[in-house]
């Protein structure tokens, strides 16, 4: 089925992903971004094939008039919400800031209320994320979507709160609307705040001084950021109304274990300094859910990710565009 898509946040690292995904499947895609226009690290073959119009989700009185008319000439029969402040450290620590209130909660809910008013009415998938998920042990870390929620950090509470609203807007208003739980995913184009391409970006730029990581023992789920935007287009046709749905690799890895797959790629053997040193257990994905109503699984290895990413920062640095 091919749809009218409406993509919000399209100008970051996963809605450059989706669009070109979405494109590649014969979807038509219009895209919204904060000032309407595209990112240095944007997909360039996105750059004027893709419409972008500017909607602040800051902006408490929702899209401006011409964004409204837009979206309402464009008649899209699902929208993608992937605009938020998803860096977890700008979200604030425990408390959420107000900008993130503001933009992770109060946009979702705008986007819903311009989901209600449209006729006919849209699907709307929400990008949330496994930090909504209570902390987890390491002897019990694997979740799945009756786990316990209560997520400690800012974060995960706006993400959290964004997820009632999806259920309030189902509910109230009988908008159509699905959850997805993303888990950490990467590759190319990734902010280089990010785990794979902080060490990706390091070793493309050279020397001989050593690698600087957070921690080689921390434990997560990580994904091909390619894998998870098919879950997305998939769970747009076919999740049920209301639900979420983790999307994840299921498996556990150690970012130590990551770090060398990374080195063997770069052909290197520089050191190591460990700046947090120290045990992490993050959620890991159980997809049943998703797995029986899709079909989805992954099928990026973790040795293609790194490689891409890795390539893609050489790439900058030849060409003098490195960043970060």
């Amino acid at each position: 089925m091919q749809h009218r898509a409406l993509i919000t946040g399209i100008a970051g690292f996963v809605g450059g992903y989706l669009a070109e995904h979405l494109l590649a499947r014969g979807d038509a895609v219009l895209g919204c971004s904060l000032d309407g226009n595209w990112e240095p690290s944007s997909a360039p073959g996105l750059v004027g094939r893709v419409e972008l119009t500017a909607w602040n989700m800051e902006n408490p009185d929702g899209a401006e008039k011409e964004t409204r008319r837009k979206i309402a000439d464009f008649l899209p029969d699902c929208i993608y919400h992937l605009a938020a402040i998803s860096m977890p450290g700008n979200a604030g620590k425990r408390e959420p800031t107000a900008k993130a209130l503001a933009v992770n909660v109060g946009g979702t809910r705008r986007v819903l209320e311009l989901a209600a008013s449209l006729r006919p009415r849209p699907r709307v998938l929400l990008a949330s994320s496994s930090h909504v998920y209570a902390p987890v042990s390491f002897e019990s870390n694997t979740v799945d979507e009756v786990a316990p929620l209560g997520p400690p950090w800012a974060y995960g509470r706006t993400k959290l709160a964004a997820e009632e609203a999806v259920r309030r807007a189902v509910t109230k208003w009988g908008v159509d609307a699905v959850i997805a739980r993303a888990f950490p995913h990467t590759g190319p184009r990734q902010n280089p705040q990010m785990m794979l391409p902080q060490w990706a970006r390091q070793l493309a730029l050279g020397g001989e001084g050593p690698l600087e990581v957070h921690t080689c023992d921390a434990y997560l789920d990580l994904t091909d950021v390619r894998d998870v935007v098919r879950a997305y287009r998939l769970l747009a046709n076919h999740g049920h109304t209301g639900r979420a749905y983790n999307v994840g690799s299921g498996v556990c890895r150690r970012s130590g274990d990551v770090l060398e797959v990374l080195q063997q790629a770069a052909g290197s053997r520089r050191t190591v300094v460990q700046l947090k040193p120290g045990r992490k257990a993050d959620p890991i994905a159980d997809t049943s859910r998703l797995k029986q109503c899709t079909g989805w699984l992954p099928e990026i290895p973790l040795e293609t990710t790194v490689a891409d990413t890795l390539a893609w920062w050489r790439l900058l640095v030849e060409t003098g565009k490195v960043f970060g």
